[in-house]
C-alpha cells in the first residue's frame, strides 16, 4: 500500500474516531464517514472489504486510547495509582469509568458483539492485553484465588457500572453523586474488604 494509500486510511479511520465521539456509534455509516473525508461513497471499500473492518479498525483506536490512558495512570507503579495493586486496581476503574462515560459512542462501539464476533477487530490484540493487566493486579491482591475468573466479574461489574452510570440509574438508585462509592463497593465485593 503506498503512502498516499495509507494516509486515506488513516484519514477515513481519523474521521470515524471524531464522528464516533461527537455524535457516537450509531453515526458510522461507510457513506457518512466517506462524505466527512471528501472521498467517494464507495472510497472506504478499497481499504475496508467490510463496514465491519472499518469498525473495527475504529474500534482498535478506542482500545489503543483507553490502554494508553491505563498505562500512564498506573505506569509500573511510579503513577498516581501507586505501588499498592489494591490502589492501582482503583486507579484502573477510575479510568475506565472516566473512558466509558467520557467516550460513550466509542466506548460502545468496542464492545459491540458483531464486532467481538467477526474477529475482525482482533479482540486477543485489543482488550485482552488491558484485561491481561486486571487480572496481574487482582493475583496480587489475592493470590490463591483464580485471578482470571475474578477479573473477569470485576470487569463485568465494572462495565455493569458504566452501563448503569450513563443511564442515570444509578444515582437514581443510589443516590451517589459519582462512581466512586461503586467503585470501591465492587472492588471490596471482589477482593475482600481493604485492610486498615
Amino acid at each position: 500500500m503506498s503512502e498516499s494509500e495509507m494516509g486515506l486510511r488513516d484519514r477515513l479511520i481519523e474521521v470515524g474516531v471524531d464522528l464516533v465521539t461527537r455524535e457516537g456509534a450509531q453515526s458510522l455509516t461507510l457513506r457518512e464517514i466517506a462524505r466527512r473525508a471528501g472521498v467517494s461513497h464507495g472510497a472506504p471499500r478499497r481499504y475496508f472489504p467490510t463496514h465491519l473492518d472499518l469498525l473495527s479498525a475504529i474500534a482498535r483506536r478506542g482500545f489503543a486510547d483507553l490502554g494508553a490512558r491505563a498505562e500512564t495512570a498506573i505506569g509500573d507503579g511510579d503513577g498516581d495509582g501507586g505501588t499498592n495493586p489494591r490502589e492501582q486496581l482503583m486507579t484502573l476503574g477510575r479510568v475506565y469509568l472516566d473512558f466509558a462515560l467520557a467516550q460513550r459512542g466509542m466506548y460502545e462501539l468496542m464492545f459491540r458483539h458483531d464486532l467481538l464476533e467477526s474477529g475482525t477487530l482482533g479482540l486477543r490484540e485489543t482488550s485482552l492485553p488491558l484485561f491481561g493487566v486486571l487480572v496481574d493486579l487482582v493475583g496480587r491482591v489475592r493470590p490463591h484465588a483464580d485471578a482470571a475468573v475474578v477479573a473477569g466479574a470485576l470487569w463485568a461489574n465494572l462495565h455493569g457500572i458504566a452501563q448503569l452510570w450513563g443511564w442515570g440509574s444509578l444515582q437514581l438508585a443510589t443516590g451517589a453523586e459519582d462512581f466512586v462509592p461503586l467503585l470501591t463497593a465492587a472492588l471490596d465485593a471482589h477482593l475482600g474488604p481493604e485492610e486498615r
